[in-house]
């Protein structure tokens, strides 16, 4: 069953995605549905892809944005590149803020900004988009610090742009995509292991590919389906091995985003969100990655 969708903008559009060549940006050339002119960006070399450097070079990413009826910026630094390479969180905000500038020149009618649900830190309950984030580590700090200058910037700009706020992806998280042989879970007093916000990496793209073809948006939005995955339930449903450790008293059991606002627009299968569902996606992504 397909997620649908009202008010699009039709077919044959051209979507630009920034940064494609990172791990959600391989997720979404795997699975973007057939008939849509998607053109790829990094920042370095690749086959099938345009290169320039979203902040020196605006007068190449202007001249990508001509014509396209969205750009996806995933363009951005992880915990990783920070650990690794010597980038700065603050980076976030500085191609966020390029990519909105940009697209305010070449005319694109929204942009999308990939945030993150490390925005809500440790917050109980059911995340939703008009609460107030109170993020606690570094990551998230940075990733609501470029929401908030990029929307600012738009404003001034009268330029449409959706944050996304996107939860654990199945494959591109710790845990699925990250599993070794010596995997260790925390275990909480009740037996549960963590239980997160999870989207499938096929599910992902039909999302984003659906709202790139949505008129009206709203400023923020999470992305995940409905309801949590337990972590442990996730390697289970892939028969991958893991242990139980007790979990530290400072171990966060749950991290639930609120799909309400989402699904004004998508429409989710149930096998959507099961774990069962988000392995046989992952993977089909490893079949033909």
């Amino acid at each position: 069953m397909a997620s649908t969708i009202t008010g699009t903008l039709g077919k044959n559009r051209r979507v630009l995605i920034l940064g494609a060549s990172g791990q959600l940006g391989r997720m979404l050339r795997c699975f973007w549905p057939v008939g849509d002119d998607l053109t790829l960006h990094s920042r370095q070399a690749h086959l099938n892809f345009i290169q320039f450097d979203l902040i020196l070079e605006p007068e190449k990413a202007i001249a990508a944005m001509a014509q396209t009826s969205a750009v996806v910026c995933l363009s951005g630094v992880t915990n990783a590149q920070v650990a690794t390479t010597g980038e700065v969180y603050s980076r976030n905000t500085d191609l966020a803020l390029a990519a909105v500038r940009c697209a305010a020149t070449a005319g694109v009618p929204r942009v999308f900004l990939a945030s993150s649900a490390a925005v809500y830190g440790a917050a109980p309950g059911i995340q939703s988009e008009d609460m107030s984030p109170k993020p606690i580590a570094p990551y998230g700090q940075a990733k609501l610090a470029m929401e908030q200058a990029a929307l600012a910037a738009a404003h001034s700009l009268d330029q449409s742009v959706t944050a996304l706020r996107i939860g654990n992806v199945a494959g591109a998280d710790t845990i699925l995509g990250g599993w070794h042989t010596k995997m260790r879970l925390d275990m909480f007093p009740d037996g549960t292991t963590p239980a997160r916000s999870y989207i499938g990496p096929q599910t992902l793209t039909r999302v984003l590919a659906q709202l790139t073809a949505t008129r009206d948006l709203p400023e923020v939005l999470n992305i995940a389906t409905p309801g949590v995955i337990q972590m442990g339930a996730l390697l289970d449903a892939a028969s991958l091995k893991w242990s139980p450790r007790t979990a530290p008293e400072q171990a966060i059991a749950t991290v639930a985003l609120s799909t309400k606002r989402l699904e004004r627009y998508v429409s989710f299968a149930p096998e959507d969100s099961t774990a069962a569902g988000m392995v046989a996606q992952w993977r089909r992504y490893k079949a033909r990655g």
